[in-house]
């Protein structure tokens, strides 16, 4: 966590989920609550986030008059609307804020569209894609900042996200925050889609359904530790397990003869296309 986190002002537009996982991260890091504040419309998440010693309000611009670190967490569908209102109140500031977008599928160049004061200042901007184990401070995330990003504000944005983050990856090209999406961003629903049929087939060989869950979380969350922790290869320590005619041998193998690796590429690409799609479509908006 850096000196220049801990006393910057930090805003937030929106309340929900995510935001509320970097907010409760940095709360705990021992960020000063006061220099947080938070703008929700919706009266049960402002209340919620209220609960944890930050400020709050209804009002985007009022929470984001002197901010030196703006996360935009809105839905994409809103977030021109918001980004206009935004930049039509900074018209006084002298200095513009660290734009932070987690808004799914927006552009660079739509939010820069969006940001531009009347005079033609556009603030600094860094999209990111977090995904949902940030709740729990697990995350995995990947950032993308535009050309006038400073190393500085790099180091800032970092530190931000390591507050719900384990690992940060920066890329040099936009259009890999899609693949990010489509590899960590949507990858914790494919993992849980695994456990639910891990669950299923044990029930429909005889378990119980409470021993198949029981069986099939613990047994996932044992393997993801031992990958997370381990200097090995994924594929080395599927070997490990791997006895030669053995019955881990007869899975993988039927794992391959369904077309395993196939269904696995084409799902990671269906979901970074839909990403590319969805901001091409929100950029017509």
């Amino acid at each position: 966590m850096t000196s220049q986190l801990q006393k910057s002002k930090l805003c937030f537009v929106g309340g929900g989920n995510m935001a509320g996982a970097i907010i409760g991260g940095l709360v705990a890091k021992g960020i000063d609550k006061q220099n947080i504040i938070v703008s929700e419309p919706w009266d049960v998440n402002r209340e919620k986030i209220a609960a944890t010693g930050v400020r709050t309000t209804a009002s985007n611009v009022e929470a984001s008059k002197d901010a030196d670190l703006l996360v935009l967490a809105v839905k994409p569908q809103v977030t021109k609307g918001v980004c206009q209102e935004l930049a039509g109140a900074w018209a006084g500031r002298t200095s513009l804020p660290l734009i932070v977008s987690i808004a799914a599928g927006i552009t660079l160049e739509s939010l820069k569209e969006w940001l531009k004061l009347a005079d033609g200042r556009t603030p600094h901007i860094v999209r990111v894609m977090p995904n949902t184990p940030a709740l729990l401070g697990e995350g995995a995330s990947g950032l993308f900042a535009s050309d006038d990003v400073s190393q500085e504000e790099k180091d800032l944005t970092a530190s931000l996200l390591g507050s719900v983050s384990k690992v940060a990856e920066w890329v040099d090209r936009e259009e890999l925050i899609d693949v990010v999406t489509g590899l960590s961003g949507s990858g914790p629903a494919y993992f849980f889609a695994m456990v639910e049929h891990l669950i299923e087939s044990g029930i429909s060989l005889g378990l119980t359904r409470e021993q198949a869950t029981r069986l099939a979380k613990q047994t996932c969350y044992g393997a993801g530790k031992m990958l997370a922790e381990s200097s090995e290869e994924p594929a080395q320590l599927r070997r490990n397990v791997t006895s030669p005619k053995g019955t881990t041998e007869a899975a993988l193998k039927s794992f391959e003869a369904s077309g395993f690796k196939d269904a696995v590429d084409r799902a990671v690409k269906a979901a970074t296309d839909r990403g590319k799609e969805l901001g091409e479509t929100l950029a017509k908006s």
